[in-house]
Parts: C-alpha cells; sequence; structure tokens
C-alpha cells in the first residue's frame, strides 16, 4: 500500500445472519468474535440487547466466559431503527456506509425484530442475531424461528450434555420458576441432548406445580 493511501475497507452488503442454539452453547462469544472481526475491518460496529439483561452489566453484551462488548439497551425492537435513524441518519443503501448491528438474547424481544431485521438488510446493514432457539420446555422462542427462516446464514451451536456429554441442544431449566424470561445461569439452566432432556421433562411433570 502507498504511503498516505487510504487503507482498504470491505463493503457491507445487506444480510441476516442467525446464532443460536441451547444455553452455554457459546452463541454470545460467536457473536463478539464476528462482531471484533467486523471491527478489526474497519467497519462501524453497533450492538443491541434487552434492557433488562442485566447478568453481567448494563451497558455490554457479555458472555458467560465475560468477554464483552459494549452495547445500546432497548426495550422494543423498533428502538434499534430509531437509533441509526437519529445518529447515522446517511446510512440509507449506501454500501460503504453499511453498518454491522449485532442483537443478543434475541428470542426475548418482540416479533417486530423480524420486520426490523429486513428492514435493516435492505437498507444494506450487516444484521447478526443471537438467541436460544427454544425454551425450556422445548418450544420454538420468540421470533428466532421467524429470523432463521429469513436469514442467509444459520450456525446452531452446540453445549455438552450436563448428563450424558453428548452434544446438547436443549436447555433444562431445573428450578419451578414457570415464566420464560427467567436469565440466569446454573442457578437455573443446564444443557441437555434430546433423551436427555425428554427424560427430566418427564420426571418433572410428575411432580406437582413444577410446570
Amino acid at each position: 500500500m502507498k504511503t498516505g493511501s487510504t487503507p482498504y475497507k470491505p463493503q457491507v452488503r445487506g444480510s441476516i445472519e442467525v446464532i443460536t442454539g441451547s444455553m452455554f452453547s457459546g452463541k454470545t462469544e460467536e457473536l463478539i468474535r464476528r462482531l471484533r472481526r467486523a471491527e478489526l475491518a474497519g467497519l462501524q460496529v453497533l450492538i443491541f440487547k434487552p434492557d433488562f439483561d442485566k447478568r453481567y452489566g448494563t451497558d455490554a453484551v457479555i458472555s458467560h466466559n465475560r468477554n464483552s462488548i459494549p452495547c445500546h439497551n432497548i426495550h422494543h425492537s423498533r428502538q434499534i431503527t430509531e437509533h441509526l435513524a437519529e445518529h447515522f441518519p446517511n446510512t440509507k443503501g449506501d454500501s460503504t456506509n453499511g453498518l454491522v448491528i449485532g442483537i443478543d438474547e434475541a428470542q426475548f424481544l418482540d416479533e417486530d425484530l423480524v420486520k426490523v431485521a429486513l428492514q435493516l438488510s435492505r437498507l444494506n446493514h450487516r444484521v447478526l442475531v443471537a438467541g436460544l432457539d427454544m425454551d425450556f420446555l422445548g418450544q420454538p422462542f420468540g421470533p428466532m424461528p421467524a429470523l432463521m427462516a429469513v436469514a442467509e446464514e444459520v450456525t446452531k451451536v452446540r453445549a455438552i450434555c450436563s448428563d450424558c456429554g453428548h452434544e446438547a441442544s436443549h436447555s433444562h431449566r431445573h428450578t419451578s420458576l414457570q415464566s420464560t424470561r427467567v436469565l440466569g445461569a446454573q442457578e437455573h439452566y443446564r444443557p441437555l441432548c434430546r433423551p436427555c432432556f425428554n427424560r427430566a421433562l418427564d420426571h418433572a411433570n410428575t411432580e406437582t406445580g413444577f410446570f
């Protein structure tokens, strides 16, 4: 590269990528890795997460391994587009100004997140979404199934089953809390493979009032 020349910055292409799996599978770790790579490439990165997620901090997305990246807290998915309209009014369809936008714990956001992600991709932003694909009962979780359907790329990461050591795809809640909006780590959840999850669910259903 010639002295004084402008470093090459890759152009952003509008797209949607989903990183999903069970608890403790490394979803947030992978999201942070991709966002850091984008930063190293000289791209503008923005990260959002639900405002009630305060497990490790209020102003950062933080993995269970305590890797972190600064973020904005939101209550509704439309706040993402509102933030861009206020702070990045000139990033509308220009690949040279496209942003890389990360969204963590997406399962807890509203169904409008799908429309927001599609809108952002049409404006030539690269959208990276991380979240649980299933809740603690093994049912599709929030906007994640629809996001997986419209995404160009879906990465399913796996944890290790805490019962048998095989790859885990489910998040088993081993407490009596019933709400799907329960944050936590080992004190509430453990990763299980499907057979171990089914056995745990059958056992839990025999205990009055557990589910």
